[in-house]
């Protein structure tokens, strides 16, 4: 594995855990009606590569699972950054 791959595998599982991280919480402090974190923040997030960890802590935390535009927005682009990392690893 060279570098390029190292770093690109490396950022995929630090911005995923960000993600997860940020789902669990937003949810624990709505839980207690404090200061939210803003959904443009989780939206951030998830497009800068973070989605599957957004779309896990969804799971596990049961947060935004009502709000259709994380509901649908956030598998897809799971989807569109699985393809994309997949396209990405065979280039490198």
């Amino acid at each position: 594995m060279d570098t390029l791959t190292g770093i690109l595998y490396l950022y995929a599982v630090i911005i995923n855990f960000i993600g997860f991280t940020v789902m669990g919480r937003d949810k624990k402090k709505a839980k207690r009606h404090e200061y939210r974190i803003s959904e443009r923040v989780l939206w951030q997030i998830a497009i800068v590569g973070g989605s599957v960890g957004a779309y896990i802590g969804m799971k596990i935390y049961r947060h935004k699972t009502r709000h259709k535009q994380f509901a649908i927005g956030i598998p897809l682009l799971v989807m569109l950054h699985c393809v994309l990392f997949i396209w990405l690893n065979a280039k490198l």
